[in-house]
């Protein structure tokens, strides 16, 4: 079902980036073929002869030459924004190795720096979830504490108004929806503030600007529009530094808020799949087979069950009592949800190997959101809980 949505949204943007832009390509096009007719006739040049020039100089542009001054693409402050690209995957395009040892280079440099950055955006995400869970906590204790549902601190019993605190809060945690809605405000100022400098500095506009962060804080890199490329600026050391602090920041920032809003999407598909799940009346026992990315009902998952390894029964400890509003992942299961999902995947691969499938008793809760290791694995034993009715 992911994947028909994804081509129908795929379709979509198509005819929608069609319907924008084509006009505008066509219009270019003619525009082009006037301005190439009349400069051949006003100098009187072969108009083949003028073509190969022209092919000439786009491969002069390939390498970074340009009609205007532009700072050296191979220096080493060139070389080193150009490997910044390569390792955080934006890859703008604009400098590209050119000789036979930079391309194997390459290869193995980025399989290197690629997944060292993911492990890094990884890690940043785990900081940040400790960060927002903590914040949050504590903005909802103080709630609590001031509708009188938890008791305020005294002098006397100061240990036991604690214990009672801890066990009253055991079982919460933060929404995954205010978590997405502060990544996104996150990433929206730190967008908004890069856009001012680039706008001031670069001479861009400002949605000119605003559409730049975009593109590099997602990594979609389309090398259009490229900051820090002029020889010389006001500033300059100042500039670079917070050039580089911005897209940082800001590709941390949509990279986490990608993962949570992934989530959110999960959600939402598992929830229309169990709307339009239709119950086998001649096949009772197939109703209790939950189907991979389909949620059902918590007394029937936990009645067929069983422990396939042994941090599910931790994790079934653990989640006992805890609220199925949309909360987060905890950071005792943060921190145990690779080593959970590594061991499901070293399971299956053992079982595909030595040609056992897995039994139908064996059906747990990460069938229906398991199949992620990384940043998507982090919160998937926690989603599977958060996304079941209650």
């Amino acid at each position: 079902m992911l994947l028909l949505l994804i081509i129908l949204y795929l379709l979509c943007g198509a005819a929608v980036f069609s319907a924008l832009e084509h006009p505008k390509e066509k219009q270019a096009k003619e525009k082009w073929a006037q301005r190439f007719e009349l400069f051949s006739q006003k100098y009187n040049l072969n108009k083949s002869d003028l073509e190969k020039f022209l092919r000439h100089y786009e491969e002069a542009n390939m390498a970074g030459i340009r009609v205007d001054t532009l700072r050296p693409r191979w220096d080493f402050t060139g070389a080193f924004y150009f490997v910044g690209t390569v390792v955080s995957t934006i890859g703008f395009g604009m400098t590209t190795p050119a000789t036979v040892g930079g391309k194997i280079f390459l290869i193995f440099y980025g399989l290197i720096g690629c997944a060292a950055t993911i492990l890094f955006f990884n890690l940043f995400l785990e900081r940040i979830i400790t960060v927002l869970a903590f914040v949050l906590k504590s903005c909802h204790e103080v709630q609590r504490r001031r509708k009188g549902v938890l008791p305020h601190d005294s002098r006397q019993d100061s240990s036991n108004a604690r214990l009672n605190r801890e066990d009253s809060l055991a079982g919460w945690k933060p929404s995954v929806y205010c978590v997405m809605l502060i990544l996104c405000v996150a990433a929206i100022i730190i967008s908004c503030c890069a856009s001012a400098m680039y706008s001031s500095i670069e001479g861009w506009g400002y949605l000119d600007s605003l559409y730049f962060c975009f593109v590099a804080f997602s990594t979609i890199g389309f090398g259009d529009m490229v900051s820090s490329q002029r020889a010389s600026y006001e500033n300059q050391t100042v500039y670079r530094v917070g050039n580089f602090f911005f897209i940082l920041m800001g590709v941390c920032c949509i990279y986490s808020l990608f993962n949570v809003i992934s989530i959110v999407i999960k959600q939402v598909l598992n929830w229309l799949l169990k709307k339009l799940e239709i119950p086998c009346r001649h096949c009772p026992g197939r109703s209790l087979r939950p189907r991979r990315n389909a949620v059902m009902p918590g007394h029937v998952r936990t009645r067929v069950r069983n422990i396939s390894i042994d941090t599910d029964a931790v994790n079934d400890s653990e989640t006992d009592g805890r609220r199925m509003s949309g909360e987060m992942i905890s950071m005792r299961d943060f921190l145990a949800a690779n080593k959970v999902n590594l061991a499901i995947m070293q399971k299956q691969l053992s079982e595909t190997a030595n040609g056992h499938p897995r039994p139908c008793g064996s059906t747990n809760r990460h069938n229906g959101f398991s199949g992620g290791v990384g940043a998507l694995g982090i919160m998937n034993n926690r989603l599977a809980e958060t996304s079941v009715d209650r």
